[in-house]
Protein backbone atom coordinates (compact mmCIF):
# COMPACT_ATOMS: atom_id res chain seq x y z
CA UNK A 1 0.00 0.00 0.00
CA UNK A 2 1.29 3.39 -1.03
CA UNK A 3 2.13 6.12 1.66
CA UNK A 4 -0.92 8.49 2.13
CA UNK A 5 -0.82 12.38 3.57
CA UNK A 6 -1.92 10.80 6.41
CA UNK A 7 0.71 8.04 7.09
CA UNK A 8 3.31 10.85 6.30
CA UNK A 9 1.56 13.16 8.55
CA UNK A 10 2.04 9.68 11.21
CA UNK A 11 5.38 9.87 10.45
CA UNK A 12 6.21 13.47 11.29
CA UNK A 13 4.14 13.27 14.56
CA UNK A 14 5.93 9.97 15.71
CA UNK A 15 9.65 11.52 14.77
CA UNK A 16 8.79 15.00 16.13
CA UNK A 17 7.31 13.27 19.82
CA UNK A 18 10.06 10.90 19.72
CA UNK A 19 12.45 14.09 19.48
CA UNK A 20 10.31 15.70 22.61
CA UNK A 21 7.55 17.54 20.80
CA UNK A 22 4.55 16.71 23.76
CA UNK A 23 1.88 18.75 21.23
CA UNK A 24 3.17 16.55 18.68
CA UNK A 25 2.26 13.13 20.86
CA UNK A 26 -0.67 14.50 22.09
CA UNK A 27 -1.92 15.13 18.18
CA UNK A 28 -0.61 11.29 17.48
CA UNK A 29 -2.78 10.43 20.23
CA UNK A 30 -5.98 12.07 19.16
CA UNK A 31 -5.04 11.14 15.40
CA UNK A 32 -4.87 7.08 16.75
CA UNK A 33 -7.37 6.77 19.83
CA UNK A 34 -9.93 6.25 17.92
CA UNK A 35 -8.22 3.40 15.69
CA UNK A 36 -6.58 1.72 18.58
CA UNK A 37 -9.94 1.74 20.90
CA UNK A 38 -12.05 0.02 17.76
CA UNK A 39 -8.94 -2.23 17.38
CA UNK A 40 -9.11 -3.32 20.93
CA UNK A 41 -13.01 -3.58 21.09
CA UNK A 42 -12.83 -6.20 17.90
CA UNK A 43 -10.36 -8.36 20.42
CA UNK A 44 -12.03 -7.85 23.75
CA UNK A 45 -15.94 -7.74 22.57
CA UNK A 46 -16.20 -5.31 25.15
CA UNK A 47 -15.63 -0.97 24.86
CA UNK A 48 -14.77 -0.36 28.68
CA UNK A 49 -12.15 -3.44 27.97
CA UNK A 50 -10.93 -1.95 25.16
CA UNK A 51 -10.56 1.61 26.44
CA UNK A 52 -8.74 -0.37 29.66
CA UNK A 53 -6.63 -2.14 27.01
CA UNK A 54 -5.60 0.75 25.01
CA UNK A 55 -4.86 3.18 28.14
CA UNK A 56 -3.04 0.36 29.04
CA UNK A 57 -1.26 0.57 25.95
CA UNK A 58 -0.55 3.90 25.63
CA UNK A 59 1.15 3.46 28.76
CA UNK A 60 3.74 1.27 26.76
CA UNK A 61 3.85 3.26 23.83
CA UNK A 62 4.78 6.05 25.57
CA UNK A 63 7.78 4.20 27.18
CA UNK A 64 8.78 2.68 24.24
CA UNK A 65 8.51 5.19 21.34
CA UNK A 66 11.95 5.84 21.65
CA UNK A 67 12.94 2.16 20.68
CA UNK A 68 10.87 2.59 17.69
CA UNK A 69 13.06 2.63 15.17
CA UNK A 70 11.46 2.90 11.96
CA UNK A 71 8.33 5.68 12.08
CA UNK A 72 6.94 4.01 9.26
CA UNK A 73 6.47 0.81 11.67
CA UNK A 74 4.43 2.94 14.04
CA UNK A 75 0.85 1.76 13.36
CA UNK A 76 1.46 -2.18 13.23
CA UNK A 77 3.54 -1.42 16.46
CA UNK A 78 0.88 0.35 18.21
CA UNK A 79 -1.94 -2.15 17.00
CA UNK A 80 0.65 -5.09 18.10
CA UNK A 81 0.85 -3.20 21.63
CA UNK A 82 -2.91 -2.84 21.99
CA UNK A 83 -2.77 -6.67 20.86
CA UNK A 84 -1.09 -7.62 23.60
CA UNK A 85 -2.40 -5.18 25.82
CA UNK A 86 -6.16 -6.88 25.07
CA UNK A 87 -4.70 -10.96 25.57
CA UNK A 88 -2.82 -9.69 29.22
CA UNK A 89 -6.44 -8.41 30.37
CA UNK A 90 -8.55 -11.01 28.97
CA UNK A 91 -5.94 -13.59 30.49
CA UNK A 92 -6.30 -11.97 33.72
CA UNK A 93 -10.13 -11.85 33.40
CA UNK A 94 -10.03 -15.78 32.66
CA UNK A 95 -13.34 -14.70 31.41
CA UNK A 96 -13.38 -16.09 27.36
CA UNK A 97 -16.39 -17.69 27.48
CA UNK A 98 -18.29 -14.42 28.69
CA UNK A 99 -16.73 -12.45 26.70
CA UNK A 100 -17.81 -14.31 23.64
CA UNK A 101 -21.26 -14.56 25.35
CA UNK A 102 -21.50 -10.46 25.48
CA UNK A 103 -20.02 -10.08 21.80
CA UNK A 104 -22.62 -11.60 20.30
CA UNK A 105 -25.14 -9.33 22.76
CA UNK A 106 -22.66 -6.17 21.38
CA UNK A 107 -24.71 -3.57 19.62
CA UNK A 108 -23.45 -3.58 15.63
CA UNK A 109 -20.95 -0.80 15.20
CA UNK A 110 -21.37 3.07 13.28
CA UNK A 111 -23.15 3.69 10.09
CA UNK A 112 -20.77 3.51 7.28
CA UNK A 113 -21.07 6.27 5.42
CA UNK A 114 -22.41 6.37 1.62
CA UNK A 115 -23.36 3.34 1.87
CA UNK A 116 -27.14 1.85 2.03
CA UNK A 117 -28.13 0.81 5.47
CA UNK A 118 -29.75 -2.68 5.04
CA UNK A 119 -26.26 -3.46 2.89
CA UNK A 120 -24.38 -1.79 5.34
CA UNK A 121 -26.13 -3.44 8.29
CA UNK A 122 -25.43 -6.64 6.64
CA UNK A 123 -21.59 -6.51 6.23
CA UNK A 124 -21.32 -4.91 9.88
CA UNK A 125 -23.46 -8.01 11.23
CA UNK A 126 -21.11 -11.09 9.04
CA UNK A 127 -18.01 -8.96 10.13
CA UNK A 128 -19.39 -8.88 13.81
CA UNK A 129 -20.32 -13.40 13.88
CA UNK A 130 -16.80 -13.77 12.64
CA UNK A 131 -14.47 -15.19 15.05
CA UNK A 132 -12.35 -12.65 17.02
CA UNK A 133 -9.34 -13.36 15.13
CA UNK A 134 -10.55 -13.25 11.66
CA UNK A 135 -12.39 -9.97 12.51
CA UNK A 136 -9.21 -8.43 13.75
CA UNK A 137 -7.56 -9.72 10.49
CA UNK A 138 -10.36 -7.95 8.20
CA UNK A 139 -10.62 -5.38 9.93
CA UNK A 140 -6.98 -4.38 10.07
CA UNK A 141 -6.53 -5.40 6.37
CA UNK A 142 -9.40 -3.80 4.64
CA UNK A 143 -10.63 -1.33 7.19
CA UNK A 144 -7.49 0.00 8.50
CA UNK A 145 -5.57 -0.24 4.90
CA UNK A 146 -2.33 -2.29 6.48
CA UNK A 147 -0.49 -5.01 4.64
CA UNK A 148 -0.95 -8.48 5.22
CA UNK A 149 2.90 -8.13 6.90
CA UNK A 150 1.82 -4.65 9.00
CA UNK A 151 -0.91 -6.96 10.15
CA UNK A 152 1.26 -9.98 11.26
CA UNK A 153 3.04 -7.75 13.67
CA UNK A 154 0.19 -6.39 14.79
CA UNK A 155 -1.23 -8.91 15.55
CA UNK A 156 1.73 -10.90 16.74
CA UNK A 157 1.19 -14.10 14.18
CA UNK A 158 2.91 -15.68 11.28
CA UNK A 159 2.51 -13.63 8.00
CA UNK A 160 0.57 -16.99 6.90
CA UNK A 161 -1.80 -17.20 9.78
CA UNK A 162 -2.90 -13.66 8.54
CA UNK A 163 -3.21 -14.97 4.97
CA UNK A 164 -5.27 -18.12 6.42
CA UNK A 165 -7.71 -15.78 8.82
CA UNK A 166 -8.72 -13.35 5.53
CA UNK A 167 -9.21 -16.47 3.57
CA UNK A 168 -11.42 -17.98 5.73
CA UNK A 169 -12.98 -14.64 6.75
CA UNK A 170 -13.44 -13.80 3.26
CA UNK A 171 -14.84 -17.19 2.73
CA UNK A 172 -17.50 -16.28 5.76
CA UNK A 173 -18.44 -13.02 4.74
CA UNK A 174 -19.54 -13.80 1.01
CA UNK A 175 -21.58 -16.90 2.42
CA UNK A 176 -22.83 -14.68 4.85
CA UNK A 177 -24.15 -11.87 2.41
CA UNK A 178 -25.15 -14.16 -0.55
CA UNK A 179 -27.28 -15.55 2.52
CA UNK A 180 -25.55 -19.30 2.67
CA UNK A 181 -24.55 -19.14 6.58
Amino acid sequence: MGRTTARILDEYLVASAKAGDRRAFAQLGRRWQRRLVTHAWRLTGNIESARNAVQAAWVEIVRGLDRLQDERAFPAWAYRIVSRSCARQIGRAQRRRELTKMLAREPVAQEVEGSGTIDANRLRAAIHALPREQRAAIALYSLEELSVAEVAVALNVPVGTVKTRLLHARRKLRAALEGEL
